[in-house]
């Protein structure tokens, strides 16, 4: 009886150890990856199609041509998606491939901020949070 007892605890961490969305934090952080590129892509084409939407500062450190920027947020938009859809597989390359992608967002999006603050600012958030998500331990209850 107590064979059976502990094979079936066994059987149930080791199916359990394997499931990549375990404290949720992953799955979380891959619907904000999707939705953080998807506003990126958002800002890059509408800096593309219309450069008079936002407005520019003069006395800003960071100058850069609109159109050109518009085109960079487009790309890394379109990368930071994929990435979030990478992310529902639970791979470990997925996960390094996350955190890099949302420092590179939120580096994008600090650079962004004279031209519009308040999305600047919100993506910067999102791209933290998704960081931390990606880096929490979620394997600690299963360890101890």
């Amino acid at each position: 009886m107590a064979g059976t007892g502990s094979a079936a605890r066994t059987t149930r961490g080791t199916s359990g150890s394997h499931h990549p969305f375990r404290a949720g934090w992953t799955a979380f952080a891959a619907v904000l990856m999707i939705f953080g590129g998807a506003m990126a892509v958002l800002q890059g084409i509408s800096a593309i199609a219309k450069d008079d939407v936002f407005v520019a500062t003069r006395d800003y450190v960071f100058q850069f041509n609109l159109a050109g920027w518009g085109w960079i947020h487009l790309i890394l938009g379109i990368v930071i998606v994929l990435a979030g859809f990478a992310l529902f597989t639970g791979a470990l390359w997925a996960r390094v491939v996350g955190v890099v992608l949302a420092g590179l967002g939120a580096l994008a999006n600090f650079a962004w901020l004279p031209h519009y603050p308040l999305w600047s600012i919100v993506l910067i958030a999102i791209d933290v949070f998704i960081i931390w998500a990606l880096c929490s331990d979620s394997d600690r209850r299963e360890r101890a």
